[in-house]
């Protein structure tokens, strides 16, 4: 492969990281001191789903949070109701960020997610679970 061929991949592979991180459009975030409230509420219309997968939820998750791993969302959005909002989260942010993004595509209007994930969690109120 030559320099420019390597260069531009690598450029695209840049790209395309950056790209993952940003914001996800169209799609608000929720925070840590947002969700805390919410989660105090309890509104049963709301529902919470934890995109990571099963040993990671198993290894400490948020309380009231259920776990569909992006890895199967696709394959189980009948499981959701599209009239009610969604809020998701994962250990980060990032498999957040793609569940918001295939939600939204399939439907679903009222998306919200975690930036930073359960880790940002963590940080703002000691441990998950």
């Amino acid at each position: 492969m030559s320099w420019i061929g390597l260069m531009l991949l690598l450029l695209l592979m840049f790209a395309y990281g950056v790209y993952r991180m940003l914001p996800v459009r169209g799609v608000p975030a929720i925070h840590v001191e947002e969700l805390r409230q919410l989660l105090r509420n309890r509104p049963r219309s709301v529902q919470f789903v934890d995109v990571r997968e099963p040993g990671e939820f198993r290894q400490g998750h948020i309380e009231g949070f259920r776990n569909i791993p992006l890895s199967q969302l696709r394959h189980r959005l009948d499981e959701l109701d599209r009239d009610k909002p969604v809020v998701v989260m994962c250990q980060s942010g990032m498999r957040s960020a793609q569940a918001a993004r295939l939600l939204v595509k399939h439907g679903f209007s009222d998306v919200r997610h975690l930036p930073g994930g359960i880790l940002a969690w963590n940080t703002r109120r000691g441990t998950g679970r």
